[in-house]
């Protein structure tokens, strides 16, 4: 049995006039970091097996539901969205242990179109983006044309129209970027495949580009 030596610790991150609850896992000698936004469940656990079997440092932040007032649209809750994990990768980019480490972004739903517009707007510091299921296309046309950043989009193959939006969302990337339908899944099935597969995916791309070369999470914002 192989065992993995890692360190986990909780901290808190500045967010405007508030702060976010995180833990820091940081395996021996990472080849890099991925800023998750916790979902919690079985699918936190396969996420973080399948990082660590592959090395990969994770921050994983409590997922805070942005703040609406009445009348803001989906797209305002995904700018906010969006401003979390920038203050997390500016955390990451500060400290000493981490702003070596190519970061990667990890999402899912509202989550994913967010750290989408997070590499449209950092292509100097985010080194890989992976969505997992939802709706890509909501962090919307001029941020998608924008992205350099390689992306992995994965979706089931009975998600139906879902799998259509990503489609979509595939072709106005202009980076390096693949669509992974997985045979027989659904986003809603919390099977030990529909969870443990898309884990292994999403650390084989990030470890792929995560190599010589990568932007470092301290690296340029441009």
């Amino acid at each position: 049995m192989i065992e993995f030596s890692y360190t986990s610790e909780p901290v808190l991150i500045a967010w405007g006039n508030a702060c976010m609850a995180a833990v820091l896992e940081l395996p021996r000698s990472p080849c890099g970091i991925v800023l998750v936004r916790d979902e919690g469940g079985a699918r936190r656990g396969y996420l973080a097996a399948e990082f660590r079997r592959a090395g990969l440092a994770t921050l994983l932040i409590a997922a805070h539901a942005p703040e609406r007032d009445h009348g803001d649209t989906q797209q305002t809750g995904i700018a906010q969205l969006c401003a979390q994990l920038a203050a997390a990768a500016d955390w990451l980019a500060a400290q000493p242990e981490t702003m070596h480490l190519a970061l990667g972004l990890h999402g899912s739903g509202d989550g994913g179109a967010a750290a989408l517009l997070l590499a449209a707007s950092r292509p100097g510091q985010v080194a890989a983006v992976v969505m997992r299921g939802g709706r890509p296309d909501l962090a919307g046309d001029d941020a998608l044309a924008r992205v350099r950043t390689p992306t992995l989009l994965i979706v089931g193959e009975q998600d139906g129209p879902v799998i259509e939006y990503n489609r979509r969302a595939l072709a106005q990337l202009h980076c390096e970027k693949d669509l992974a339908i997985l045979r027989g899944s659904t986003d809603a099935n919390k099977s030990p495949r529909t969870l443990g597969e898309p884990a292994r995916l999403a650390a084989r791309w990030f470890r792929g580009y995560f190599g010589g070369g990568a932007r470092p999470a301290g690296g340029p914002v441009e």
